[in-house]
């Protein structure tokens, strides 16, 4: 991969084959739009990963070489095994940064991490939707404005059933009056992750140059400050000299007379 944040944007690449609506929208997939737009910006390195490839595409060496990684997913939740989310979530422990976009939210590797349902309100009528940033000095929200004008998404309402965010940095306003908690960050271990709302597929969500800063952003935030792999040692060598006990010491839960 090229220099910089090494970032894998996953995507299950299923619509844009089977729905001609999609791909007009997104005709090499929403992956390679995303993918493209934030290697733009410089200083990210991005490679593109799908469910249909051996092992959905995170294979052991690319996690390895993965400091942040891109998730949407809306239709085969499902069919995403077991074994890749806890690998995923085993990563995201141990520092890797984790982007959860749109209907990823109903992911199995969202849910894993937040250890919530996830569940919310939806709508799909092309409303506008003003995305508002309430966290202007967040580093995700950077040069974003007070705001983000979307003339035609699907709405997703209150209550979104998840976790309190550590830090809340978007809401939504929809056209037909709903809310909605549309950019989360939580830490989680010593991977930090971040769910962003917008981005349905039959909508060009990901050709908005503000939606693209905003992940782009999202991904140097992400990236990881340290990363320690998971274990359990048994220490055996003490850091100071331990005073010897007698061999009935603590036999039974009691000190022994």
């Amino acid at each position: 991969m090229k220099s910089g944040i090494k970032v894998t944007v996953w995507n299950e690449f299923r619509h844009e084959k089977k729905n001609e609506a999609v791909k007009r929208v997104y005709p090499d997939g929403m992956h390679k739009v995303i993918a493209a737009g934030i290697e733009k910006l410089g200083g990210v390195a991005a490679r593109t990963a799908t469910l249909d490839e051996p092992e959905h595409g995170l294979t052991d060496a690319v996690l390895k070489e993965t400091d942040v990684l891109i998730w949407w997913g809306h239709a085969a939740h499902s069919e995403v095994k077991d074994e890749i989310v806890k690998k995923v979530q085993k990563r995201v422990l141990e520092g890797m940064g984790l982007i959860v976009l749109h209907s990823g939210h109903f992911s199995k590797i969202f849910k894993a991490l937040m250890g919530t349902n996830c569940s919310l309100k939806w709508r799909e009528v092309a409303e506008k939707e003003r995305l508002w940033n309430v966290a202007p000095a967040h580093p995700i929200t950077q040069g974003i404005g007070d705001y983000i004008e979307l003339p035609n998404t699907e709405m997703y309402g209150e209550r979104f059933d998840i976790p309190e965010p550590d830090e809340l940095i978007f809401i939504s306003w929809f056209e037909g009056g709903e809310v909605f908690r549309s950019g989360c960050c939580w830490n989680r271990g010593h991977g930090r992750v971040f769910y962003f709302r917008p981005g349905h597929e039959t909508y060009p969500i990901y050709h908005n140059q503000q939606i693209i800063k905003v992940i782009y952003n999202a991904c140097k935030w992400a990236a990881p400050r340290i990363f320690i792999e998971d274990k359990c040692p048994n220490i055996n060598t003490p850091l100071e000299k331990i005073a010897p006990k007698s061999a009935d010491f603590g036999k039974a839960g009691i000190v022994q007379g």
